[in-house]
């Protein structure tokens, strides 16, 4: 089974990093990648991925929003917000 994936981050080096990490894996297609929560929103629910991996501080809409409506149009989609170093410390 191919699994697929979007990737949600505002800054392109996280964004390529994680797309060329996973580009390695047999098994999992990155179908797309956003720079926001309102890209992120939009294109998950045309796109309908198995995994969005969603960065939770982006400008225009963040994370938490963005996985909120996400889950409300796209409940198939599962979401992984992860934390880049220096939030909340």
């Amino acid at each position: 089974m191919r699994i697929t994936v979007f990737i949600v981050d505002d800054h392109s080096l996280v964004r390529e990093g994680l797309r060329a990490m996973l580009a390695k894996q047999a098994d999992i297609e990155v179908v797309g990648t956003a720079v926001n929560g309102r890209e992120a929103v939009r294109d998950v629910q045309r796109l309908r991925p198995n995994v969005v991996l969603m960065d939770i501080s982006m400008p225009v809409m963040g994370g938490l929003e963005a996985t909120r409506q996400i889950v409300e149009r796209c409940p198939s989609s599962k979401i992984v917000i992860f934390f880049p170093l220096g939030v909340g410390q």
